[in-house]
């Protein structure tokens, strides 16, 4: 689809898009409906998403998968802890005209400048390469040798951690997993899942997925997105849901300020917003619902949501407080609709 088709593309047509982009995926994905359906959101909301879980939960395929179905530049970047920031922005180097003898360097643009980044295990990499991501995933530029260049738009970073081998790794920081519009969890399948997985994977090749999105559709998609409607009262909501998570907040549970050493800021309310706004276009409504917010808050909050040590000997988890700020922090009953 050329710029100009994809602009004047309809809603309807691009969520029927977004549709066939999950059933292309599921061709190679069995089970794991809710971690693929956060990660399209967060595409059509333009936002970054953290992919946590053990291995062999097809987190790597999974992001394969959608960039395999879309018509997208796709570059993997396996993180080490011998990575540099140079391997992930790109680096200059010197070059020699043969003719001339003349010297002069060349910038070698690095696997960033792409649409779609897979960081592969990004908690295997020390800080200052995790850093690296930090001006790219905010602003969709980097500063390479003084000179600040422009990503490709759509621009996406689908990131993976394991959460069980924690040795030898440099955890994120609150200030990048931040930037992080939905940390999406996966689990282990079903056993009917399981069983179909066994099925697919060890007898003939799959097939090739057919790519559905391009760059300009996916551009008009995020577009599209942002034009859902959210009222005063869905906007409200979901500022009272981020202000519950903070203990030092007058609307803070009992829960939080018990458990609790720093809750979600700001950036947590836009996600909210702009991740209920994606959910709401996949079912078709014009406006946020409810339903909508308290749809994304686990993903959006989880990692937004940062528990005491004494409440991690308790067991208490981000998750568990989460869902006493849903209980307790009463949504709108009516207003959302414009």
């Amino acid at each position: 689809m050329s710029s100009r088709a994809a602009e004047s593309a309809s809603p309807t047509a691009l969520r029927d898009a977004l549709q066939r982009l999950r059933a292309e995926v599921q061709k190679h994905i069995v089970g794991q409906e809710a971690a693929l359906d956060e990660i399209l959101m967060a595409l059509a909301a333009g936002g970054h998403a953290l992919l946590v879980g053990v291995p062999g939960l097809a987190k790597t395929l999974m992001i394969r998968s959608i960039a395999e179905a879309l018509a997208l530049d796709f570059r993997r970047i396996q993180f080490t802890p011998d990575l540099v920031p140079s391997d992930i922005t790109g680096s200059e180097i010197l070059e020699e005209d043969h003719a001339t003898g003349a010297r002069s360097f060349r910038f070698v643009r690095g696997p960033i400048f792409a649409n779609i980044v897979l960081a592969d295990e990004i908690n295997r990499a020390p800080p200052r390469t995790q850093a690296a991501l930090l001006e790219a995933m905010q602003e969709h530029r980097v500063t390479v040798a003084g000179e600040s260049l422009r990503l490709p738009e759509p621009f996406f970073v689908l990131a993976t951690q394991n959460p069980i081998e924690q040795e030898g790794t440099y955890p994120l920081p609150e200030a990048q997993l931040d930037r992080f519009l939905f940390d999406v969890r996966l689990g282990y399948p079903s056993s009917e899942d399981e069983v179909s997985i066994l099925r697919s994977t060890t007898g003939r090749p799959q097939e090739a997925l057919r790519p559905v999105l391009g760059a300009d559709e996916a551009v008009a998609l995020q577009r599209a997105v942002r034009e859902v409607a959210a009222s005063e009262p869905a906007l409200r909501y979901a500022a009272s849901l981020a202000r519950a998570t903070r203990p030092d907040d007058a609307t803070a549970t009992a829960l939080v300020k018990r458990a609790v050493r720093w809750g979600a800021g700001p950036r947590a309310g836009q996600a909210l917003v702009l991740g209920a706004k994606a959910h709401a276009f996949l079912a078709g409504r014009a406006a946020v619902a409810p339903e909508d917010i308290v749809r994304v808050a686990l993903p959006v909050l989880r990692h937004r949501v940062l528990a005491s040590f004494a409440a991690e000997a308790e067991g208490l988890t981000p998750e568990l407080v989460i869902a006493d700020v849903l209980d307790r922090v009463a949504p709108p009953r009516s207003g959302l609709a414009i």
